[in-house]
């Protein structure tokens, strides 16, 4: 079933052929066939329309059997320019209309972050907010990246750790515990990571949460506890990124370098280039060490590289949240099933007529 957008219709999604359909009626009266999304997309302007399509690809595909009805929101506090808060104002709803909603999940991402200790990035009283909320408010609820640190800190007090280098590039991770989650999935699953830091399987199990992917080269990958009625998913990767994702990552980190704006030349990006690319890649980087000038962006081979690439996680990431989604179509029927029987102990079962 499709995906359906409440609100205005964001570009780039409207120009693949989606329509604006008529208003949904109010999530209370929907079925269980219907789940009520909150997507809080909290990503750098630069990023923020090629998020939103990600995760409209990924749960319009996913979404067999199921109809999806999302709004968009971004936390207050993120510093943007004026092109993004432009798009903010067209596409997504005002923060206090989340309050005044129903839903019945929300996935959050990450941004970038300024600040070492995530408790004082500006926006975090109100991302704190979200978190106490979406306990008791929904049943489920995804974080991503940034947003699963930040969740792991807010509720257990649990730190992150900061690596020797980018966590950059699509891993192979196993199934380390029976979820449904990731029970239609094989015992193998490729994802995206792409980050500075990480949280530690022993201290995310002594807080209780189950880990249900891992690996030796990627760390933790994705992991999961309820609170009280909301199962928290957590993916220190991106499941919703698209082919070209990490190559715009890379080209970014790369400029950065050329500019001065970091030490470091950034790091290939592991399992995602072919041979041949990654050749190419070398050849840049050693102009690039030798003539440290922005202008060398001019003849970064994008085109060429664009060519090569090959989204291999996709398959792992539809199978997980197709899963997610059947786990609150259930959820959502158990909860729709407790009126109905509170009704018939209530009143008592009818009595059958007597024949005449």
């Amino acid at each position: 079933m499709p995906l359906i957008i409440e609100g205005p219709i964001p570009s780039g999604w409207a120009e693949r052929g989606h329509a604006g359909s008529p208003p949904p009626k109010d999530n209370a009266t929907r079925g269980a066939e219907c789940i009520s999304l909150a997507l809080i997309n909290n990503m750098p302007d630069a990023a923020l329309e090629d998020t939103e399509l990600q995760f409209f690809d990924l749960l319009d595909v996913a979404s067999e059997g199921v109809a999806v009805f999302l709004k968009l929101y971004s936390l207050t506090g993120i510093p943007r320019t004026d092109r993004g808060q432009r798009r903010l104002n067209s596409f997504y709803f005002a923060f206090d209309d989340l309050w005044n909603s129903r839903f019945d999940a929300v996935i959050m991402t990450g941004t970038e972050p300024r600040q070492a200790n995530l408790r004082e990035e500006p926006y975090w009283p109100v991302l704190a907010q979200v978190l106490d909320w979406a306990e008791g408010n929904t049943f489920s609820t995804i974080l991503s990246c940034l947003a699963a640190h930040a969740g792991v800190l807010h509720s257990d007090g649990i730190k992150r750790h900061l690596l020797d280098d980018k966590q950059f590039g699509v891993f192979d991770f196993a199934k380390v515990s029976a979820h449904p989650l990731t029970s239609g999935a094989g015992e193998r699953v490729r994802f995206p990571h792409s980050r500075w830091n990480e949280v530690r399987a022993e201290e995310l199990a002594a807080s209780g949460y189950t880990i249900l992917t891992q690996s030796v080269e990627g760390g933790v990958d994705s992991f999961v506890k309820k609170k009280k009625q909301s199962l928290f998913v957590h993916f220190q990767g991106h499941p919703e990124y698209g082919a070209q994702t990490l190559l715009k990552e890379y080209r970014r980190d790369i400029r950065r370098f050329l500019k001065q704006e970091r030490e470091t030349y950034p790091s290939l990006p592991k399992g995602y280039f072919n041979s041949s690319a990654a050749q190419l890649l070398s050849d840049f980087r050693s102009i690039a060490l030798s003539d440290r000038r922005e202008e060398l962006m001019e003849s970064f081979p994008e085109a060429t590289l664009v060519d090569g690439l090959e989204n291999t996680w996709h398959p792992s990431s539809v199978s997980i949240y197709r899963s997610w989604l059947q786990y609150m179509k259930g959820r959502k029927s158990e909860a729709s099933s407790i009126p109905a029987l509170a009704a018939v102990y209530q009143h008592g079962p009818r009595k059958r007529s007597a024949r005449p």
